[in-house]
């Protein structure tokens, strides 16, 4: 799983998916997607202007989760609970 920090970073800064859209010219609904870690795919230049925006790398922005995390995200999304408690 990849984890997205845009919502924190945008928090930290105090900035609306508006402004993020304004100050970068990306859609705004790619700014959502993002924001509420729902997209699939994400474009490289659009990395690079987020990055430029908030002044930080690609791992600021982004994480990978281990397979492990990811199954308990999953599954408190889901409100079920692992078959090991």
């Amino acid at each position: 799983m990849i984890r997205c920090y845009l919502s924190r970073l945008m928090g930290e800064h105090k900035l609306k998916i508006a402004d993020v859209a304004r100050e970068t010219g990306l859609n705004r609904n790619t700014i959502t997607l993002l924001y509420k870690e729902t997209a699939t795919r994400v474009d490289l230049e659009s990395i690079e202007k987020l990055c430029e925006l908030f002044d930080c790398g690609v791992a600021d922005l982004f994480e990978r989760l281990p397979s492990s995390v990811t199954k308990q995200v999953n599954q408190r999304r889901r409100g079920t609970r692992s078959s090991r408690s």
